[in-house]
């Protein structure tokens, strides 16, 4: 590549989003960071909902900067969340904001599901998907359920990279990895369940066409041509998941590793040639989702950063201190005194995360810590216990030896939870790239325009642009006494 090329990616999350733009010449890349905005939670009759006219809107605004800094982008693409969809009613315009993933609608509705549908063992058997009570299969369920009247009026149900691509072409597709996150998916004949979707009382044909990662969606319609003063820029369905383009993005030189996403949620995982879906991964309740190139990232959800965010809203001490600050006095405070379970359903939305994690210590004899400094080290050691945990289980299923852990994402940058987890874990640590989802939605536009060849070719391109930090295992003892202290805890 001897040209500088740029592409235009939009990576929303569940509580920011930005435009990007990302260059590439040679064999080095860089991103610059357009526009940065709030993805924000409407809460509105008793229902949390996405704005999804909004987060269109800032698109638009990106995409005007682009003309009026005269860059040739090449394609756009976009990533989201998973789980989440939006309807589109038969003059193809949009049926509602879409409900949000956190919204209660779907507390008790998988007992019910598997009690009057299909059971629990059938769906995993069929999806290999972890159960959460917000994949998609559930809402749509808790929907028909409710009697909602956009699903009863739905010609389309799109997934919302899915429906961002949409408003700005007008064609709707299914893309392969966020639609794996649903439940409803087949990992195995690579297309949506009929038998699943029948008992939503859904046709297949509501989904759109199934669309793998490179692929065109469409280009830019003209209404949108003449709003931002582009061409018919081509909009590529990238990996349109967030986690799955952020995978995509892991600089490993071999097959031989663990990945973990690290942000407001944890996921732990590897890349597998085929789903795992078995008896064990059934009782682990571990996940087959959507990778490129047809591989399946078998992973687990973890509650990650949010316990920490969450807990931070609430410390009006902290106003004012940043991240390393606040860190920096949590390793001041005693080690191991108090740990949690991190994925107790206690600690899925409480109204005080604080008060959530105090009640939790109680509640296991363990002494409660108290202050921003004590109950930070709580919320790191115990994560860092937890990956331990979910990756001894990765170790089972593997076909591999696991030698070296990739930590991308936002929490790449922390430090002390980067080292807490090669000690807990007893394996290189290597953390960056930092922004692994912009990248992975980069490249694989840049694959897509026949820059790079395959996923191996684009993971040594951004090792190759990346400098990455490296954390080995300290203090083992330590670490595994504290480790069977959380076993006990947690069992």
């Amino acid at each position: 590549m001897s040209n500088k090329e740029y592409f235009f990616a939009v990576d929303l999350g569940a509580t920011s989003g930005r435009t990007i733009i990302g260059t590439l010449e040679g064999s080095k890349f860089n991103l610059e960071e357009l526009t940065r905005f709030n993805n924000n939670l409407i809460e509105t009759g008793g229902h949390f909902y996405w704005d999804i006219y909004a987060l269109y809107n800032e698109i638009i605004n990106g995409l005007k900067i682009v003309h009026q800094r005269n860059i040739p982008i090449k394609s756009i693409g976009i990533d989201t969340w998973g789980c989440d969809f939006v309807y589109i009613g038969k003059d193809g315009a949009i049926l509602r904001n879409p409900l949000a993933y956190r919204d209660p609608h779907t507390f008790g509705v998988m007992e019910k599901y598997f009690d009057q549908e299909i059971s629990k063992e059938q769906v995993y058997d069929k999806t290999g998907i972890q159960f959460m009570n917000f994949n998609s299969l559930f809402q749509l369920y808790a929907m028909r359920q409710a009697g909602n009247t956009a699903l009863e009026n739905a010609e389309k149900i799109l997934f919302i990279p899915d429906a961002l691509s949409y408003m700005l072409t007008e064609n709707a597709v299914c893309e392969y990895t966020v639609a794996s996150t649903s439940q409803i998916l087949n990992p195995n004949t690579k297309d949506l369940d009929e038998d699943l979707i029948k008992s939503l009382g859904l046709k297949r044909e509501q989904f759109g066409p199934m669309i793998n990662p490179g692929e065109q969606i469409g280009v830019l319609t003209e209404e949108i041509q003449k709003m931002t003063g582009l061409g018919a820029i081509p909009v590529i369905a990238v990996a349109g998941h967030d986690t799955a383009s952020a995978v995509a993005a892991v600089p490993a030189k071999d097959e031989k590793f663990a990945y973990l996403s690290s942000g407001t949620w944890s996921l732990m995982g590897i890349e597998s040639k085929e789903p795992i879906i078995n008896e064990n991964s059934f009782d682990k309740n571990f996940t087959n989702e959507g990778g490129i190139e047809g591989t399946t990232r078998f992973l687990k959800n973890i509650c990650g950063m949010w316990i920490y965010e969450r807990c931070r809203k609430e410390w009006p001490e902290v106003s004012g201190m940043g991240h390393q600050q606040i860190l920096s006095e949590a390793m001041q405070a005693e080690p191991f005194k108090s740990l949690i379970n991190p994925d107790d359903e206690i600690f899925a939305n409480p109204n005080s995360m604080v008060e959530a994690i105090q009640t939790y210590c109680k509640e296991h004899n363990e002494p409660v810590p108290v202050g921003y400094a004590a109950i930070t080290r709580c919320i790191f050691e115990s994560l860092a216990l937890r990956y331990r945990q979910i990756f001894s289980w990765l170790k089972e299923f593997a076909d591999f030896d696991i030698n070296t852990l990739h930590i991308i994402g936002g929490g790449s940058l922390n430090q002390y939870l980067n080292q807490f987890t090669a000690n807990s874990l007893g394996v290189k640590v290597l953390a960056g790239p930092q922004e692994g989802t912009a990248i992975g939605n980069i490249m694989l536009q840049a694959k897509a325009a026949g820059d790079v060849k395959d996923i191996w070719e684009m993971r040594r391109f951004i090792a190759f642009s990346l400098e990455l930090k490296e954390f080995m295992p300290q203090d083992q003892e330590v670490w595994d006494q504290a480790y069977h202290k959380y076993l006990e805890i947690t069992k």
